[in-house]
């Protein structure tokens, strides 16, 4: 009776053929970028530099003409940086690949040519089945860039458009304060012998760290509240001092509501935003108070929250100012412009050198999710 000595059979034992890794060949991009159509949504995929550096790097860029002027970015600008700058539309909708801030309306998928790249937001929670069959009809490939991961695990494109609302929701409550209409004349910020401004921020996420910052940075006294500890703690830690920090109590929230002068919203629910702030609690605000509802994208976390515009952004409610502009970062239409053109063009470069969208996805663990 013999006695094997080896786990592997005499098949494995016997030599293989070797498998290489197919190398990869870097490919050409051709980029489109129409204009923005959606309402009020000023800002643009790339800026002139991105371009610049696409071009330099042997790829085309297609752009709709006037697409960056709401952004300050004029045709000459794309022209010089190597841009093709057309009037026509059908044009750019017809290249390879795709780039816009807001995702295609279903008109404009009927321009877009089969098989086709698209990189923009996609909105989900907005869009309905008979959407994403007009794009499977087609067979386009389309990436979401605001579910795109970084190394660490967080978005990069949600996080820096978060960043830009958080800072801006504290400098729009300051002009408000001072506005002529209702505003209480108050200077945002910590005078000498003048009591400083009051802030509650409801949230500890991107947005409110960021809200509390710049609030902090121009001296007010500022209130966070959040159901998480975790992320209270991270703010904490993230601000480099101590300020008041609490679990959304309702006896606690309305003494800090009462006394503040400014209240910004910004926070999130995996459906609709949670309401926090009810009628009665916003009725017992001071008169002039702003609340300036960040979070109104996903419903608003003030019961007294009503969707405004950019060119009529506020309304008055039980003797406060309501700010609920959904969009915030389309206001600083360069700085959104900026933030997002600087995370889409690594990426775009990368697709280019690991030979095209489905290569880049298989050795892209970001782009993959």
């Amino acid at each position: 009776m013999s006695i094997t000595l080896t786990p592997f059979t005499k098949q494995q034992l016997l030599p293989q053929e070797e498998k290489l890794e197919i190398g990869r060949f870097k490919s050409e991009l051709f980029i489109g970028i129409p204009k923005e159509t959606s309402y009020q949504e000023r800002r643009i995929c790339l800026t002139p530099d991105a371009v610049s550096a696409l071009t330099y790097e042997g790829h085309r860029v297609m752009i709709e003409s006037g697409a960056g002027e709401s952004s300050s970015y004029t045709d000459k600008e794309y022209s010089d940086a190597g841009a093709e700058v057309t009037n026509d539309t059908k044009k750019v909708f017809g290249c390879p690949m795709l780039l816009k801030v807001e995702p295609p309306t279903t008109a404009e998928i009927e321009m877009i040519n089969p098989e086709t790249i698209i990189i923009s937001a996609i909105q989900l929670k907005t869009k309905k089945k008979a959407y994403f069959e007009a794009l499977a009809q087609k067979k386009i490939t389309a990436l979401a860039f605001e579910y795109i991961k970084d190394e660490d695990g967080s978005y990069p494109a949600v996080k820096s458009l978060s960043e830009i609302a958080g800072t801006a929701s504290i400098l729009i409550a300051a002009e408000l304060m001072i506005t002529d209409e209702f505003g209480k004349g108050l200077l945002f910020g910590n005078i000498t012998g003048v009591p400083p401004t009051g802030v509650v921020i409801l949230g500890a996420g991107t947005v409110g760290e960021f809200a509390a910052k710049t609030a902090i940075g121009l001296g007010a006294n500022v209130k966070v509240f959040d159901n998480s500890i975790t992320k209270l703690r991270r703010l904490q830690n993230s601000l480099n001092q101590r300020i008041f920090t609490s679990t959304v109590q309702q006896k606690a929230l309305l003494k800090a509501l009462r006394r503040c002068d400014v209240a910004i919203g910004a926070m999130r629910g995996k459906e609709r935003c949670p309401i926090i702030v009810t009628e009665t609690m916003v009725e017992h605000m001071k008169k002039g108070a702003v609340i300036v509802d960040v979070s109104i994208d996903t419903g608003g976390c003030f019961e007294t929250s009503e969707v405004t515009t950019h060119e009529k952004p506020t309304f008055i409610k039980s003797n406060v100012l309501h700010y609920c502009v959904p969009n915030i970062p389309s206001r600083y239409s360069k700085t959104a412009s900026l933030s997002i053109s600087n995370i889409l063009t690594p990426y775009l470069l990368q697709i280019a050198e690991d030979g095209g969208l489905e290569s880049a996805i298989r050795c892209n663990k970001g782009l993959k999710n």
